[in-house]
Parts: C-alpha cells; sequence; structure tokens
C-alpha cells in the first residue's frame, strides 16, 4: 500500500505553518520525523482562518514531492471574527452559515483548494453552533416549515447537507472537475445530529469519508470518550459506506501519557484500516512521542499481515441516534467483541440494542423478525428497553422499568442451574432495576443489596432465539468494576465465533474472519499483568504472530478448548485459531 505494507501512513500540515515556513525549516523538520516515521501522504491545508499564498503552496508541495511523499489538501472551516463586527454566539471560530459574508469566504477558500489539489480533506470543524439572532429566526423559520416544536437538529442537519453542496462541494468541482473531497467526521459522534454532521445525507454527496480516532484523557477532559472508540468508530464508518472509509486520524492533544497515546494507533490499526493519520505534521516535530509511534507501526503491519477483517456483535446505532452515550465502547472495553453499523443486521447470531436504536420507528418489528429468522442472541440495554417501554416491549419479556435504581457490590452468578458462585465487587456500583416475573424471565447474573438481589443479565426465550437484558450502571466505566466472573458470564453467552474471554475487565477482545484475533489489555490504573483463559469451541491449538508459538489447550470440556494466556497492560497479542477438523 506504501512504505508499509497494510496501510498507507499520513500526517497533516495546518494553514499557519503553511503561511510562513521556509524551506530550510521544512527541510529540518522532515528530517526528524524521517528518522522515525515512513510517510506516504501529507495532507497540505491552505486555509484555518488564515489562507497560505499560491507560492507558499507550491514551495511546500516541490519539497514534499522530492522526499517521495503524496501531497492531498485540507480545508479547516473555521473563520475569525471580521475586524469591526461584533463577535457571533459561537464556539471554535466555526462558520455562521447565515452570515453571507462567510459564505461568500468559504466559497473561495474551496475553490481555491480545489483549483490546487486533486483531493482534499475537511478536517472535522465542519459542524456550526452558532446561536446568533440570525441563526434563531433561521431555525424557528425551517421548524414552523416542517411542523417541528422546537430544536436545532432537523435544521442544522438540513443546513450543513446544502452548505456542503453549495459552499465546498459546487465551488471546488467547478475549479477542478477532477477534484475529490472527503469529509472527516469528529470522533464525538453521539453529537453528530445536533450540531450538523449529517452522514445519512453527506454520504450521498461526498467522494468519500475519514474517522476521528482521537480519544484525549477521559479524566480530566472535556470529551468522555472511551478508548475502544478509536476502533469501534471506524468498524461503523466502513459499514456505512464500505471501501470509502479513508482512514482513522489521531492526534497528541489532551494526554500526557505515553501509551494512551500509542493506543489510539493501536486501536485503529485493529480496524485493518486503508490510512492512518497523525495530526499534525508540527505537533509531531521533535515530540517524544514520535520515536515510539514509529517501534509501534512496524509492529502493528507485521500484526496486520494476519488479521482479516473485523468480526463481532454488531451494535445497530441507526442515523442520528442518540442514546447511552458510548456504552457500546464501555462494553468493547470488558472484553465483548463489538463492530457498530448504521443499518440493521439481517443475518448472524448477535446482535446489540443499546438506546440508541430506539431512534428507528420500527426497532421492535425488526427484532421480532430477525429472532425469528435468525435463532440468535439479541443483547438489550436497559437503556433500549426504557426507551420503548410503551412501544410493545411486553411482547418481549416480563421485564418492566419503573425508573428505579439500587446500590451494588456483591454478586450472584448462575453457573449451571441452579449452581451460583457469589463473587464480591471493587466498589460499590448504581444500576437500574429490572422487574421481571420469575420463570416467565430468568436471572443468570444479578447484585445484591440487602435481603434482596436484582437482575444484571436477564434471559427470555423468543421464537427461534434470545433476548439477553443487561442492566447498565448509571456511570457506564463502574462495568470495569464488575468482578471478573460477572463479565466472564456475560461473555460466555454471546460467544462469537465460538470464541469468549474469561478474565477481568479493561481487557478488549477483537476478532476477525479469518480465526484470528487480538486481545489487549489497557493502560489503566488497576491493570496489572494476568493470566486469562480463552474459550476456543473446536479448537485444536492457538498460533502466536509472527514469532509461531505455539499453544496447547489447559484443558477441553464440552467441545470447547481452553486456552491460558499472560497478558500485560499496553502489550498486544495476535493469534491464530487452530480449529479441530
Amino acid at each position: 500500500m506504501g512504505k508499509y505494507r497494510n496501510f498507507s501512513f499520513a500526517t497533516y500540515f495546518v494553514a499557519q505553518a503553511a503561511a510562513r515556513v521556509t524551506r530550510e525549516e521544512l527541510e529540518q523538520q522532515l528530517a526528524f520525523l524521517e528518522k522515525h516515521l515512513r510517510i506516504d501522504k501529507i495532507y497540505l491545508e491552505p486555509w484555518r482562518g488564515i489562507l497560505a499564498s499560491h507560492e507558499q503552496i507550491e514551495m511546500i508541495r516541490e519539497v514534499l514531492h522530492a522526499h517521495d511523499i503524496q501531497v492531498s489538501g485540507g480545508l479547516t472551516t473555521v473563520i475569525p471574527t471580521p475586524e469591526g463586527e461584533a463577535p457571533k454566539q459561537r464556539l471554535f471560530n466555526t462558520f455562521c452559515y447565515n452570515d453571507a459574508a462567510m459564505r461568500a469566504k468559504l466559497k473561495e477558500v474551496s475553490a481555491f483548494i480545489g483549483a490546487h489539489f486533486d483531493e482534499f480533506i475537511i478536517d472535522d470543524f465542519f459542524f456550526t453552533d452558532c446561536a446568533c439572532e440570525d441563526c434563531l429566526k433561521a431555525r424557528d423559520a425551517y421548524n414552523q416549515a416542517h411542523g417541528i416544536a422546537a430544536g436545532w437538529q432537523a435544521y442544522r442537519l438540513d443546513l450543513l447537507r446544502r452548505v456542503s453542496e453549495e459552499d465546498i462541494i459546487g465551488p471546488a468541482k467547478a475549479a477542478n472537475p477532477a477534484c475529490k473531497i472527503i469529509i472527516k467526521y469528529p470522533n464525538w459522534a453521539e453529537s453528530y445530529q445536533e450540531t450538523g454532521y449529517n452522514p445519512a445525507e453527506q454520504r450521498k454527496i461526498f467522494d468519500s469519508l475519514y474517522t476521528g480516532t482521537e480519544t484525549r484523557d477521559p479524566v480530566t477532559q472535556d470529551q468522555h470518550l472511551p478508548r475502544y472508540l478509536s476502533y469501534s468508530l471506524m468498524t461503523y464508518f466502513e459499514n456505512m459506506w464500505p471501501g470509502h472509509n479513508g482512514g482513522g486520524w489521531f492526534d497528541p492533544f489532551d494526554m500526557h501519557i505515553t501509551e494512551h497515546y500509542l493506543e489510539q494507533a493501536y486501536l485503529t490499526a485493529f480496524s485493518h484500516p486503508k490510512e492512518l493519520m497523525m495530526f499534525c505534521f508540527q505537533a509531531m516535530v521533535n515530540h517524544p512521542f514520535t520515536p515510539p509511534l514509529g517501534f509501534q507501526l512496524d509492529r502493528l503491519d507485521d500484526l496486520l499481515d494476519f488479521a482479516g477483517k473485523p468480526a463481532g456483535i454488531p451494535c445497530y446505532l441507526p442515523d442520528n441516534g442518540q442514546g447511552e452515550d458510548n456504552v457500546q465502547d464501555f462494553l468493547g472495553m470488558v472484553g465483548l467483541p463489538i463492530v457498530c453499523t448504521p443499518y440493521f443486521p439481517e443475518g448472524g447470531k448477535q446482535l446489540l440494542l443499546t438506546r440508541a436504536a430506539a431512534f428507528d420507528p420500527e426497532i421492535l418489528s425488526k427484532l421480532d423478525r430477525w429472532l425469528k429468522a435468525t435463532g440468535g442472541d439479541a443483547i438489550v440495554t436497559s437503556g433500549f428497553w426504557d426507551a420503548v417501554k410503551d412501544q410493545g416491549m411486553e411482547n418481549f419479556t416480563s421485564i418492566r422499568l419503573e425508573g428505579r435504581s439500587i446500590s451494588a457490590q456483591d454478586y450472584r452468578v448462575e453457573e449451571k442451574e441452579n449452581i451460583c458462585i457469589y463473587p464480591h465487587g471493587t466498589k460499590t456500583i448504581q444500576v437500574p432495576v429490572m422487574e421481571f416475573r420469575n420463570n416467565g424471565t430468568w436471572a443468570l447474573v444479578k447484585a445484591a443489596h440487602g435481603e434482596e438481589s436484582y437482575a444484571l443479565l436477564l434471559r427470555d426465550p423468543y421464537a427461534n432465539g434470545r433476548i439477553l437484558s443487561l442492566a447498565i450502571p448509571d456511570a457506564r466505566p463502574d462495568l470495569y468494576h464488575l468482578p471478573a466472573p460477572v463479565l466472564s458470564r456475560i461473555r460466555q453467552e454471546v460467544p462469537v465465533g465460538g470464541v469468549w474471554l474469561e478474565g477481568p475487565a479493561r481487557i478488549s477482545l477483537f476478532l476477525y474472519d479469518n480465526d484470528t484475533l487480538v486481545v489487549y489489555p489497557y493502560v489503566m490504573e488497576g491493570v496489572q499483568r494476568e493470566r486469562i483463559q480463552l474459550h476456543v469451541r473446536d479448537g485444536k491449538s492457538l498460533t502466536e504472530k509472527p514469532n509461531g508459538r505455539e499453544i496447547k489447550p489447559l484443558y477441553e470440556k464440552n467441545g470447547e478448548a481452553v486456552f491460558e494466556l499472560v497478558t500485560m497492560p499496553g502489550r498486544y497479542t495476535l493469534y491464530q485459531i487452530n480449529r479441530s477438523l
């Protein structure tokens, strides 16, 4: 694919540097980066509130081509308040799309970039949060015309669709009909529709897309993004528009631990992307994160020699849906292999429905058909049931949600019929109460509080399949504090390809369609060297790649081979499953 075998590697050159860098400075900066990284491509940005000159853009392009680096363009849709004008009611200097002068500038910039490049990418500031008086009037007029009581969502979705066509795509392609335009979507997927990001419509009008996989420090920074998002969001966009997800984009900002930076690259790479992009060129020059990134890119390239296409439990996230933000990523970080899709799966043996799925008005009829047709297991969160409780959920389960919650630290786990264990958690957590009728619905895992116990994992038979209902803690990270036997019992109910993980939280299992898998324990407080067990139906042995070490089962039982593996925080390992004939 380029200088690496399994992906191309790119970085991004921001307009402020493009406007003033000298040839000598650029050569020095490239010398540092090329000492550690093999760069295939640079996205060169002429506009980020200022416009770099034609001469500067051509000088930089000439130097990069001399280094055998491809050059595409970049655009960041921000604009400062014009001198003498009152500031707009907006964040981050994003455009007001009801300001004629600002829209005229965007058309001008788009034409300039289109004339200079046959391809350019739009950085993830292509949203609007402007709430000036003109925007308020436009919103209210739109809502009134469309019979919408209140809110920004429908108006902004339509606005950004029109701006995409009229202010960016139209002018760029008028200047250069061969120009291909890529829209990069940010990591904060749960907020797209409120600020105008509109993948449902924009995938029809752009040439391709790109995925933001940066996750930040989830404790100290504003964005509360679980690290598994660097993988799951890649699967979402690849499944949305197969073959058109250009790659994953991560950066070094708002984090101070090297392993946390590198984990963005790991999880992005585990999705088997076309391209990895490091944002940005200027930030990574003389940065201590750069040398270890180069080392890990070589290791990831070796790993991807063996990995197939990502596989896992499909999580249905319909267009413009929202709810239980990022819960699928927290489940991924406790060992459930999750892939995401905006389309309801028609086949397969597993399905995950969160509150976001309830935005599909036909979701219960689709669930009914899926269970009848596949005989599979639908994992349904407490948030999903709460969202559809007045839409006929009583046809599926005896569970009822009355808005209560309880705190618990002790658990009851059914290992076999009427044989239970009683593990103790690392802290008290708060979980919603899913009331149910005994023997109509069966509890596999319960949380204890005083003399009462409350369901965490419930099973309902339905037609040819099963519904597995999961109570999600009020604070999603409390999933990490469930004891290993609780998590293992949940995983055991939904083995993907006959594979499930027995062990603690904060270990992810990434599965592929060619009988390979990656085990990765995160670098987090409390994560230590662990002995875990991997259960594989019809497994004969595992082969660790690329070193070829063969691992025999610890024991076999009921058609499952059980392998003992040693994990270390921050160390990823790929295994090939060798099946019994």
